[in-house]
This record gives structure tokens, sequence and C-alpha cells, in this order.
């Protein structure tokens, strides 16, 4: 069974556009479950142990930047930068493919007004796809596992799960979503899953990418994992950038 792993990259709301971050993005890896539960787990708790002698710390994009909860150490420059060349081998050797999905979010709104989509709904919707895709035609090969956020971003999240099970989408039949997908899970942050922390650190990077920003040694990183066609083509295939 196969295991995609979702974490997001910017704010889903069409109504607040930051002019610094107007995108937002949808991603994550696909990752064989026993992998995942087992020599991928394995490896990012011992990194941490390696580093800072603990592993209940949580690899967050925001608390590595911001050097909180648990990253205080990173304000150290020589400490910083041999945490990420670690970071950089820890991804670089594991083995999971990435997938992901961004929205510039003046464009689609410029697009399509009113009947512009939420983000994150459209976003779900080409990665379910991609993963179905990935799945192939296996019966309850594989499950979709993201971060729970807050009560009502939950529910929304389950009624879009529920409408891809009823409606489907415009290249996978609603049928084959639910023969292939068990289920989607919510998970804690707090609940320490290697899979959803690896999901974190790719989508910044995928963004940075996107707006133009200056490449580094992380996006080398997500480049080399992105799911591609059987030609190398990652557009379409691994990254999906919305509206074309």
């Amino acid at each position: 069974m196969k295991v995609l792993f979702l974490d997001e990259s910017g704010d889903h709301n069409l109504g607040v556009i930051d002019p610094q971050y107007p995108l937002f993005v949808l991603g994550g890896i696909i990752v064989e479950k026993d992998y995942a539960e087992g020599d991928l787990t394995r490896a990012v708790q011992d990194f941490k142990r390696r580093l800072f002698g603990r592993d209940d710390i949580i690899l967050h994009t925001a608390d590595i930047t911001r050097n909180r909860n648990g990253f205080e150490q990173l304000k150290e420059p020589g400490f910083r930068a041999h945490f990420y060349a670690e970071l950089n081998a820890l991804m670089r050797g594991l083995a999971f493919s990435v997938v992901a999905c961004a929205i510039r979010k003046e464009d689609h709104l410029a697009r399509y007004g009113v009947a512009a989509l939420d983000p994150y709904m459209l976003s779900l919707d080409v990665l379910v796809e991609r993963f179905c895709m990935d799945v192939g035609d296996r019966e309850g090969g594989g499950v979709v596992v993201a971060e729970r956020r807050d009560p009502t971003l939950d529910h929304e999240m389950d009624i879009a799960w529920l409408n891809l099970k009823v409606q489907g989408t415009r290249f996978m039949q609603a049928k084959d979503i639910e023969r292939r997908i068990v289920g989607l899970n919510l998970r804690d942050k707090t609940a320490n899953v290697a899979g959803l922390q690896l999901a974190d650190l790719v989508v910044t990077p995928i963004g940075r990418k996107i707006l133009g920003k200056p490449i580094k040694e992380d996006y080398r990183v997500v480049e080399e994992k992105f799911r591609r066609s059987p030609n190398g083509r990652i557009e379409g295939y691994g990254l999906v950038v919305l509206p074309k």
C-alpha cells in the first residue's frame, strides 16, 4: 500500500492575498506504507537525535525558519549550515516521490471570479487524481494522510473528500477513487508522523521556485524527487501549476 502525506504552503483564502506570497501550494510525498512506518521513520528520528539529542522535536518549516520550538540552536550560523547540510542529505537519501499543485491566487481569481474554486479543494482534486494514477489499478492500494488544522477546516476537508468519492475528478471517476484509496486520515502535528514532516519540508521550496525566488539546495533535492512521466517530464505529473 502507498501513502500520500499532504501539507500546504501559503493561505488558501482567496479573500486575502499576501503580495509577498500570492500563492497556495498543496503537496507532499508518496511513499510505500511499510517503508514510511519503518526505515523512513527510523532515519528521521535518528537525524533528530544526532542533531538535537532528542526525537520528540517536530520538523516544521515555520519553526526552523524562526529558530523556535526546539530549533533555538539554529540561531548559531555554523550549526544552522550543518543542520541544512544534514537535512538535505537525509531527504536525498530517502525513497519517496513528490507531488504538488500550486495555485497562483490572483490569476485564479482574475480568470474565474466568483466561480473560483477554493484553492485547497482544487489542489486536493489534482493530487488525489495523480495519486490514483500512481497507485494504479489496485483495490485499496493507497491512503491519504493530512495534518489536522482546526475543526472548521478539517470539516471542509472531510466534505471535499466525500465529494471526490461521489463526483470524481476531471480525469478520475468516483468509483475508481473509492476503489483505489481506502480513505483520508487526519493526524495531529503532535503525533510526530515522519511522513507529514517531510511533506511540510517539500512544499515551501516549491512555492519559492514558482515565485521566482532564489533556488536553494532544498529545492534541488525536491526536484530530483518529483513524480515524472515515463520520459522524465515533471509538469502535469509531479507538479501542476494553475491556472495554466
